[in-house]
């Protein structure tokens, strides 16, 4: 489908308010604002810290409850920065079809529901966890919100490295919800996640580099070469690598979590650089191949985090 017919009749709709249309598919767009995909790679990096901060498994009641809030205020974040990008979003081929740019949703409801899910969730968590969570939720928010997509995005390619700071909330939300204060190891896992948060995002924005030029959205994959990406993206490999090792005597982790840094460390390593040493090559690069292995590396690294407390070794 043309990008500019979609995006006209996304405009159309929402200028004269469409047709109604069925529930369900409502309740989907809706659920479409709050990206489930990210919220998925959040919810990974929490419930594995609540574990690692009791030490074992943790109340059940407050895991579901600090899920529920986390996935409220993660959620309001992307409903909000989809408000504010709808413009670029309708020039994107990969962003086309969100629900505020074909008019399932329109800029008023998109807005209403944000607000609704940030002042929930955040409500939600002082009640069921504790002040400290529920403020880092509101900061998370904050930070996603202003920072990152009103300020950041569209003036600087160093846009993802500090935007980036919003994805790592989620581990000192979880750590706090147990403990109610702040310590080491979170703050390690809070480093982590943002020094991968680059070489995990900058292979996507290479695979969409036209797309980002078109709208004039500096994304560092958009304004360098394939090799000088491919630098930067294993720098910060090294470095979250690194990171990840930080929390052994920190954390006093056992067997599994080691065996798991070293060996899953490595590889996201050497996926970072294989895309070098293509793009130096001049060959296809495949970013794709670092970014699905990026969340692969960091899925499995937290893993690791969860099933080390409940083993004697």
């Amino acid at each position: 489908m043309d990008i500019t017919t979609t995006a006209r009749a996304g405009a159309t709709a929402q200028a004269t308010g469409g047709s109604r249309q069925p529930f369900g598919r409502t309740v989907r767009a809706y659920i479409a604002l709050m990206k489930p995909r990210v919220l998925e790679l959040l919810l990974v990096t929490t419930v594995p810290v609540m574990i690692l901060a009791q030490g074992g498994l943790p109340d059940l009641w407050l895991v579901l409850a600090t899920v529920i809030g986390g996935t409220a205020s993660a959620g309001s974040a992307a409903a909000f920065n989809m408000y504010l990008d709808r413009d670029i979003d309708a020039h994107m081929q990969r962003t086309v079809n969100r629900p505020l740019v074909t008019g399932e949703v329109s800029p008023r409801g998109a807005l209403i529901f944000a607000w609704s899910l940030a002042v929930g969730s955040t409500v939600w968590l002082w009640l069921t966890t504790n002040w400290l969570a529920a403020t880092l939720s509101a900061a998370a928010i904050f930070f996603y919100v202003v920072i990152y997509t009103m300020i950041l995005k569209r003036r600087t390619e160093q846009n993802i490295v500090w935007g980036g700071i919003a994805g790592c909330f989620p581990v000192l939300i979880g750590w706090t919800a147990v403990t109610g204060s702040l310590a080491w190891p979170p703050v390690i896992l809070f480093a982590l996640v943002f020094l991968w948060t680059p070489p995990h995002y900058w292979p996507l924005s290479m695979k969409y580099k036209e797309q980002y030029e078109e709208v004039n959205v500096p994304m560092l994959g958009a304004t360098r070469n394939g090799s000088q990406v491919g630098l930067q993206v294993i720098l910060y490999a090294w470095a979250t690598v690194a990171c990840s090792l930080l929390l052994i005597p920190v954390a006093d982790m056992g067997l599994v979590y080691i065996v798991s840094a070293v060996v899953f460390g490595g590889w996201f390593i050497y996926e970072s650089h294989r895309l070098y040493n293509r793009a130096v090559r001049g060959t296809e690069p495949r970013p794709m191949r670092v970014f699905h292995a990026s969340i692969t590396y960091l899925t499995l690294i937290f893993v690791a985090i969860a099933v080390d407390p409940l083993l004697p070794f």
